[in-house]
């Protein structure tokens, strides 16, 4: 069945092995230094990417001398969901069997995201959105703030919350929240701007062999698969950055 790429076990690592095919437009400037690209594939609706960027946060404040960017791309974790969604009884019976079968299963997700800080309320969640027009709102917060803090705004809202993320105005009032224009986002997200772009990328991920989400990679060589510790993200940053290092000395 399409959209079978979130594994309900904890994730495996992806270590430094075969050279995956370089997703598009990762590497823009291949002749800085510095700071260390990170590039963050992974989904709005996937628990364990909202898991994922909490350890991952925590993961760069344990190596405050190693100056990072980190670039969210996109991945459609059911891509096979209309544009305006569908109930979330219809998506766990389709997914998963049954409503019982996913609450069970999720039992574990919802205790990892509590320890991490994190609120997964998944009894809360009655719609079940097709991700693209976040990926866009993501994609525009680029050119005004912080687009990690969109995408936090966006996964808080869906998962403590239970906000339809299919609604327009549920996506407009999160770019308000964020410091955008509501206006313009708006505007936008009646057009078809920028869907082709989001579909590629989208596309390109899974064409360099990315079918688990969330995924890490460090300066496009170290590549980490899953919502490892803290700790482990570290040790692949730092190992990161001392190669890049000695490449350029």
């Amino acid at each position: 069945m399409p959209g079978q790429c979130w594994p309900m076990r904890q994730p495996v690592v992806a270590g430094k092995s075969r050279q995956p095919r370089k997703l598009e437009s990762m590497t823009d400037d291949t002749s800085a230094p510095a700071p260390l690209r990170i590039d963050v594939v992974s989904d709005v609706v996937c628990p364990w990417c909202y898991i994922g960027k909490r350890r991952l946060e925590a993961a760069t404040a344990l190596v405050p001398d190693i100056a990072v960017t980190i670039t969210w791309r996109p991945f459609f974790l059911n891509p096979w969901i209309p544009r305006e969604g569908i109930d979330r009884k219809t998506y766990l019976e389709t997914k998963f069997g049954s409503v019982a079968r996913y609450h069970a299963i999720a039992e574990r997700v919802v205790a990892a995201a509590a320890a991490e800080g994190l609120l997964y309320a998944p009894d809360k969640v009655s719609r079940q959105p097709n991700t693209l027009d976040c990926h866009r709102l993501i994609l525009w917060s680029r050119s005004a703030i912080d687009p990690g803090r969109m995408k936090q705004r966006l996964m808080e809202l869906y998962f403590a919350e239970g906000a339809d993320l299919s609604d327009p105005e549920t996506l407009v009032q999160a770019a308000i929240d964020c410091g955008m224009d509501g206006g313009l986002v708006r505007k936008l997200l009646a057009s078809d701007a920028d869907v082709e772009r989001v579909e590629r990328e989208a596309d390109s991920a899974k064409e360099a062999g990315i079918d688990g989400v969330p995924c890490f990679i460090f300066g496009s060589s170290i590549i980490v698969t899953g919502a490892q510790s803290p700790d482990y993200l570290a040790a692949a940053i730092a190992r990161t950055a001392e190669e890049q290092t000695r490449a350029t000395a």
